[in-house]
């Protein structure tokens, strides 16, 4: 065991560990991709996207190696095959970050129609049990493995308007505490990241509503929405060592939003 005084800031460094990231070429995932970049790791992103715009530029520069995939999590096959090719290419599979998620139709729940609500399920929650699934094949050989899902503040709270969403992203905290409670004896930690408001591009028209944007921000103690870039020391500190007994947790990075 390890006392206090062996204690590094070393535990911290991501170097020569190999990571996939879904949904890692935009908004919330590219940041995490970047985050495990600047920690040393390699990072493969996977997404419905045609190209994979700034982010192999951003990773590179980091002097690792970047990989994308060009598929849909949803179908059959393909998250087996993202996992696969990590592990053929560099050996193993050390970080899976469950990013990709999507919000559509925002209607009163007797307006949202059933093809949403499957599409949602879908990506948000089928496709993180799929991904983790396939990585936890490797990683119980490995004995190790850190695994992050990427839950939210609507995790705890309602969701007025977007039921898929609310209930997508309470599925993640209840699978991010049944895997860590099954794959904890593996040395593999399973912990999820639970963002508030943000300023992306998904959220671009809500921020341009004065009225709603008020409102959001009188709620946010930290009174700013936050930056892509806050949510990286968190993805850096669930991916690395110093972050090995916890396990099962949901770190909220909200600006105090749950607070109020």
């Amino acid at each position: 065991m390890m006392h206090v005084t062996d204690f590094s800031m070393d535990l911290f460094s991501l170097k020569g560990k190999n990571a996939i990231v879904t949904g890692g070429n935009s908004g919330l995932g590219q940041a995490f991709s970047v985050a495990l970049a600047k920690g040393g790791a390699n990072v493969m992103t996977v997404s419905i996207a045609d190209d994979y715009g700034e982010t192999k530029q951003w990773v590179e520069s980091c002097g690792v190696d970047y990989r994308y995939v060009h598929g849909d999590i949803t179908a059959d096959g393909v998250c087996a095959r993202v996992v696969k090719e990590c592990v053929e290419s560099w050996g193993s599979i050390d970080i899976l970050i469950n990013s990709a998620g999507i919000c559509i139709n925002v209607e009163d729940v007797t307006q949202f129609e059933r093809k949403d609500w499957d599409k949602m399920a879908a990506v948000n929650l089928t496709a993180v049990f799929e991904m983790t699934h396939e990585a936890c094949k490797y990683m119980t050989r490995q004995k190790s493995g850190k695994i992050i899902n990427i839950a939210s503040i609507y995790s705890f709270l309602g969701g007025k308007w977007s039921p898929a969403y609310a209930a997508t992203k309470h599925g993640i905290v209840g699978l991010t505490k049944t895997m860590c409670d099954e794959l904890a004896e593996f040395n593999i930690q399973v912990n999820a990241i639970a963002p508030g408001y943000f300023a992306t591009k998904l959220t671009e028209k809500t921020r341009n509503d004065e009225k709603r944007n008020a409102e959001i921000l009188s709620h946010i103690p930290a009174n700013r929405w936050g930056m892509t870039s806050d949510l990286m020391g968190a993805c850096i500190y669930l991916s690395s060592d110093a972050s090995n007994y916890v396990n099962g947790t949901v770190l909220t990075v909200d600006g105090g939003y749950l607070m109020r």
